[in-house]
């Protein structure tokens, strides 16, 4: 029985993505509905509907009531666009037109240990989504700021700031996280560095006349080719997850134009270690698909730290899915900086 929906799971993955694409969760208020009622919202056929209901429902999203409505449960509301928690543009992100292109060639990939996007697109993922798929890049900037919206504040509760005066969030995406730091620290000053077209997008306190745009810098980059910014703190929340080599190519950047004593914050979903196995060892082929990438464990990521010329300092976890990797520049430059490498800034995901 396990097995048989292991082999249809690619059906539940669907069935989310359609609940979201056709606003299910915003159909169905807090009291239970009909399904003619909510057919009749987001323009669909009611027989129709009522299946997709009913599957959605054998997962845990929404509940069948005895007189045939449906309700909301904790993880149906997760999906709605005024969800406090939610993970609405995840979904859309992990269920993107591109996924279903990747997945049936996962055997490829482990026999090579490569991505299968060049040979599919003729491109690197990245470049693939600005210039062929603008509108999947938009739902991953979306899905980006979702999930750091779900542990911006978890980490501004771990991270202890006292003595920084320039903290940098190196391929930052739109600045959730900086931008929650910058407001819990009124004396910290705070960089943002990610690709041109991302920053011109960035979190509106952070841009000319925002709330902390006097104390914030926007800086396009692409952090495996340089990183040029000098901080007392440098964080790289889940971008860490290409080849080695170009992990420890970004780390050696950091360390290249940090200062001595400069602290990196290394903020991770770790493979070993973590109480969502199913959720990172997924998130894990998924990058060898897209990018080549992968999750790390936690002795892997330090390797590669000290590799880049860091000393580890501690691990600790964030939350239930994050962890945190503190090392110290211990040099003027580092390692040195290694230029070059693919366009983009990496594969961040929840």
């Amino acid at each position: 029985m396990e097995m048989r929906e292991l082999m249809l799971a690619a059906a539940y993955a669907a069935a989310v993505r359609a609940a979201v694409r056709l606003g299910l969760a915003d159909a169905v208020g807090d009291t239970p509905a009909a399904v003619e009622d909510v057919a009749r919202t987001v323009g669909a056929e009611p027989g129709a509907l009522r299946r997709l209901l009913r599957a959605l429902a054998a997962r845990g999203v929404f509940t069948e009531q005895d007189d045939g409505r449906y309700a909301h449960t904790e993880l149906s509301r997760s999906l709605r666009e005024d969800a406090p928690r939610g993970i609405k543009y995840n979904v859309l992100w992990s269920t993107e037109p591109w996924t279903w292109e990747v997945w049936p060639r996962l055997d490829e990939a482990v026999r090579t240990g490569k991505s299968v996007f060049l040979d599919l697109h003729g491109k690197d993922f990245f470049d693939y989504l600005h210039a062929d798929a603008p509108e999947s890049a938009e739902v991953f900037d979306r899905a980006m700021t979702q999930s750091s919206g779900l542990s911006a504040r978890a980490i501004a509760d771990t991270l202890d700031l006292s003595g920084a005066h320039t903290v940098a969030d190196i391929a930052g995406g739109q600045g959730l996280v900086l931008a929650t730091l910058l407001e819990r620290h009124p004396t910290l000053n705070g960089v943002l560095l990610d690709l041109p077209e991302v920053v011109a997008n960035a979190d509106g306190r952070l841009r000319d006349g925002g709330a902390l745009a006097a104390r914030a810098r926007l800086v396009p980059g692409d952090c495996r080719m340089e990183i040029p910014v000098r901080a007392d703190v440098y964080i790289l929340k889940n971008i860490l997850e290409w080849d080695d080599e170009s992990t420890v190519r970004t780390l050696r950047n950091v360390a290249a134009a940090a200062p001595p004593g400069a602290r990196v914050i290394v903020i991770e979903n770790l493979v070993d270690g973590s109480p969502e196995m199913s959720f990172t060892t997924a998130m894990d082929l998924l990058l060898l698909l897209n990018v080549g990438g992968k999750k790390h464990t936690r002795d892997g990521l330090v390797a590669l730290a000290g590799e880049a010329g860091l000393r580890v300092l501690r691990v600790e976890p964030v939350n239930s899915y994050l962890h945190l990797i503190e090392s110290i520049v211990e040099t003027e430059g580092g390692a040195g900086t290694e230029k070059g490498g693919a366009r983009g800034n990496g594969a961040r995901d929840a």
